[in-house]
């Protein structure tokens, strides 16, 4: 099995919105879903990417992708990198293909001096959460991930900028 990590380009936007389609059906959210090829393009590939994506494939054959952006810590006072998304095809999985794009994303981050790479795992995903544990990864069972989304983002991004006009 030959294994390449490349950088992805917009041309591969289509591969990734399949590999994210693929991924919400794994974690039970075939609907979730609502990026686009064009959203893709515009936020990633652009003059000011948003986000950054590495793409595995095994014998020319697309066999994963790690989707990640840049954070920042107050508390080191350097940047960090937050995985958003790490996926391999049911196909490939066992065959080092996770754990060479997450290597590959942790030597990013070694190169441009961030202190952190982290990411989140549902609670039910014991492969996942094992294949994590065998790396090295650092559990923070006493942080809990906060979401604001549609109607309560809107709300209150609405009365921020009441205030501001009063």
């Amino acid at each position: 099995m030959a294994l390449l990590i490349r950088k992805a380009t917009a041309a591969d936007a289509p591969q990734i919105l399949a590999f994210i389609h693929a991924l919400a059906e794994y974690e039970k959210a075939p609907d979730a879903v609502e990026a686009t090829v064009a959203d893709l393009v515009r936020e990633g590939f652009g003059p000011t990417p948003r986000f950054h994506c590495l793409l595995a494939e095994s014998d020319d054959q697309p066999a994963g992708y790690a989707l990640y952006f840049h954070t920042y810590s107050t508390w080191t006072g350097h940047p960090g990198l937050h995985l958003e998304d790490l996926f391999v095809l049911p196909e490939f999985r066992g065959k080092g293909v996770g754990k060479a794009l997450i290597a590959a994303v942790a030597a990013r981050a070694r190169a441009e001096d961030c202190r952190r790479l982290e990411w989140a795992v549902l609670d039910w995903n014991q492969p996942a959460i094992d294949f994590y544990r065998s790396l090295g990864g650092e559990f923070l069972d006493e942080w809990r991930t906060v979401r604001l989304t549609g109607p309560a983002l809107e709300t209150l991004a609405t009365r921020q900028t009441a205030e501001e006009k009063q």
